[in-house]
């Protein structure tokens, strides 16, 4: 059991700081393991591709999840921002959750968001009373437009969503990370367990992803490594770090051992010591 004390965004507590997508799986099967393994209680489901319609027949995505996660509804394949208000809406009247991962993407290739429709959905969704965590770019003046719009949670990319390059830059996460009031939460671009530690121990609250665990050769093992990371990366944040040198640094005093070694050879040699 974790003792990592849970996150509060808005009016909902996380007790996992690990937020799981349930895209790109293989298989229903492992995606319910891996979810299990990731010790997530937060998955988010992309509202436009769940087949809400069959609900309850075991057609519906919503079906193999299991009530035990709070659900994130999510506006992912939205490419303007009324699209966006339109699937967070229907997410709600679903009864899914008035908690929305608010996505509206800028172009098909590069997945990025776009920022003047992102902010005014954002803005439009908290007037509305929704929890909205937004996605965003690893842009520090915008993630601060998106707080005062209203954003309940700011989460930029760490590099292109689905890139698996991890943190591409540390120095605009840090500054927007410095400034922030509300809860930061790196998402996108998580290749591997060490992308999650490395934004952990930057400060980081949380980390969403999806394409790490499901595209992996073995999701139930990832899943598995990439919880661990986050406990490991949220531990060492608080525990300082020893400081980089370029030059080695003995862990144990030389100028002891130098004395004593002294001491022994002219001992040896019959020299009286002092």
């Amino acid at each position: 059991m974790s003792l990592i004390p849970p996150l509060k965004v808005g009016k909902y507590t996380f007790a996992s700081r690990l937020l799981v997508g349930t895209g790109k799986y293989p298989d229903n099967e492992t995606m319910q393991l891996a979810l299990t393994e990731s010790g997530c209680d937060v998955v988010t489901v992309a509202v436009r591709r769940a087949n809400l319609n069959d609900r309850g027949t075991g057609g519906s995505l919503l079906d193999h999840i299991g009530s035990q996660y709070q659900l994130l509804p999510n506006t992912a394949g939205c490419f303007t921002k009324e699209d966006a208000l339109r699937t967070a809406r229907l997410g709600r009247e679903l009864g899914i959750s008035d908690m929305v991962k608010l996505e509206v993407l800028a172009d098909h290739q590069t997945l990025l968001p776009h920022p003047t429709q992102t902010l005014d959905a954002c803005r439009i969704l908290a007037e509305e009373g929704f929890t909205v965590l937004v996605y965003t770019s690893d842009d520090p003046v915008l993630a601060l437009e998106l707080e005062s719009a209203g954003a309940a949670a700011v989460m930029p990319a760490g590099a292109p969503i689905g890139s698996g390059q991890g943190i591409l830059n540390r120095n605009s996460i840090e500054i927007i990370l410095e400034r922030a009031k509300v809860p930061i939460i790196v998402d996108a671009g998580v290749g591997t367990a060490s992308d999650v530690t490395i934004a952990m121990e930057m400060g980081a609250a949380g980390v969403l992803l999806n394409t790490g665990i499901a595209g992996a050769k073995d999701p139930v093992a990832m899943a598995r490594a990439m919880r661990h990371a986050l406990e490991a990366g949220w531990w060492a944040a608080r525990a300082g770090r020893i400081g980089k040198k370029r030059y080695a640094n003995a862990s144990s005093p030389l100028s002891g051992l130098i004395a004593a070694g002294n001491a022994a050879s002219q001992e040896a040699q019959g020299i009286p010591g002092e």
